[in-house]
């Protein structure tokens, strides 16, 4: 992620972002080889847009990762691929295993529908392996949209049916059809693509390795997880439980601080899938092409992230909270993510006021992630049990803030500054508002994404059954 490598982050220029050390993503759909994609509008919808999507492999099983929802009232898809990972890597956590096909339903979240809901899901699992030949145990489970509702499986059925055989191609457009089919109240399709040079299988060419990602979600989204649906492919070779590891510290610096309107929710899901047709060396733990391909999962992950961010619910502006200085990575995530949340933050940044007392306020209420992702984003165990949720550190005669590129407040100054407000109500009139804070602490730095709050979000969910 950006800045969090634990190099000292500059305190003499807040007026500038964090440096991004990812590689460089292009908003674009690219299919990894190894893969067939498509979607297709089956009558899920009530608007008849596209609401179902397959991805299968071509080539046998994937290796694949995934990241779940921690809600209490976890969904029957996510149940039922936490089922299907564990029975194809008995060692492992559910979080791991091997899968040769994704499957993505979207209008009916299949969430809080008891044992019916589990059965309505095991079917799908069903039809999906009937209309592909592969075995049910090897199929992952998406779905979106209103809590409460079964699926319709004859409709799901019918739409496998005709899609399987004749919709899913090889191709960029079959893989864009999938992110267009997982959207829900999303006003634009998310993708992701970025390429990497990974050593061939003996060690000498070099091959490019795509990794490849689309996403859902501009509500109900808040860190608990990844707070939304997203599929990230890839080309490489590489073992499950690695690329678990890789994954999960990628979305506890990315999808982990994303938030738009505090809510989590019951099917938020990442898969990561690898086919290995790139015909590249196995990565392995510790090499530098695991550090390769773990920065490119957290590139994707974090475009994603941000791209979501920006079309969150009635959104208008971007909303980015950078934090340096930090005691550690830990801390300033969690000011980063307090300051992105802060339903007062939000509204001033839809009013374009620069009420740096409002940021103050969010970051001093900042509290530490719980264990289990602070775990993931690099924590020792016993550091991360010990801290967990706890207060941040904060002094506020080192504290520094700067709005759209204007500081605002500086502690070791004093505090206050006299700025031009009309000057920085002008600068944060834009697609991304930066809020830029110095903690004069450490070197620990972090950031995280939100949006601002306004009237359109109110309507739009309180109309959202209706």
């Amino acid at each position: 992620m950006t800045a969090t490598d634990g190099q000292p982050s500059p305190t003499d220029d807040l007026l500038a972002a964090l440096p991004d050390r990812l590689p460089s993503v292009e908003r674009r759909a690219v299919l990894p080889g190894g893969f067939a994609a498509g979607g297709a509008a089956a009558g899920i919808k009530a608007s008849g847009r596209p609401d179902l999507a397959v991805v299968r492999t071509t080539g046998g099983p994937a290796a694949a990762a995934a990241v779940f929802t921690q809600h209490p009232f976890a969904a029957a898809p996510v149940l039922l691929s936490r089922a299907h990972l564990r029975s194809s890597a008995t060692e492992g956590d559910g979080g791991y295993g091997w899968a040769e096909a994704i499957i993505a339903t979207s209008g009916c979240a299949n969430a809080a529908t008891g044992a019916s809901g589990q059965a309505d899901q095991l079917e799908v699992a069903r039809l999906l392996a009937e209309a592909t030949g592969i075995a049910a145990d090897r199929t992952l489970h998406l779905s979106t949209g209103i809590i409460g509702t079964r699926l319709p499986l004859s409709t799901v059925g019918a739409g496998l049916a005709t899609l399987v055989p004749a919709g899913l191609t090889e191709t960029d457009a079959g893989w864009e059809a999938v992110a267009v089919a997982l959207r829900t109240t999303d006003s634009r399709t998310k993708l992701a693509t970025t390429v990497i040079a990974l050593p061939d299988a003996d060690g000498y060419a070099v091959r490019s390795v795509t990794v490849s990602g689309c996403a859902k979600g501009v509500g109900m989204i808040h860190p608990g997880m990844a707070t939304m649906l997203s599929v990230i492919l890839t080309d490489a070779a590489i073992e499950p439980a690695l690329l678990r590891d890789l994954l999960r510290p990628a979305a506890a610096r990315t999808w982990d601080q994303l938030t738009v309107d505090g809510d989590t929710s019951t099917n938020d899901t990442v898969f990561v899938l690898a086919s290995g047709a790139s015909r590249t060396a196995p990565v392995r733990t510790g090499s530098e092409a695991a550090r390769q391909l773990g920065r490119a999962i957290e590139g994707v992950a974090r475009d994603l992230a941000r791209q979501q961010a920006a079309d969150g619910e009635g959104a208008t502006t971007l909303l980015t909270c950078q934090v340096s200085g930090a005691f550690d990575d830990a801390d300033a995530r969690a000011i980063a993510r307090s300051v992105v949340a802060s339903s007062l933050v939000k509204a001033a940044a839809h009013g374009r006021d620069p009420n740096w007392g409002r940021i103050v306020a969010a970051a001093g209420n900042g509290r530490l992630a719980d264990a289990a992702v602070m775990e993931a984003a690099g924590i020792p165990s016993a550091v991360a049990a010990e801290r967990a949720g706890k207060p941040v550190r904060l002094d506020a005669t080192r504290l520094r803030i700067a709005i759209a590129g204007e500081l605002v407040f500086d502690g070791p100054a004093g505090g206050p500054l006299d700025f031009d407000r009309a000057a920085v109500r002008v600068a944060m009139d834009a697609p991304e508002i930066l809020v830029r804070l110095d903690l004069g602490l450490g070197v620990g730095s972090g950031e995280a994404f939100g949006c601002d709050l306004t009237e359109e979000y109110v309507i739009e969910n309180a109309e959202y059954t209706t």
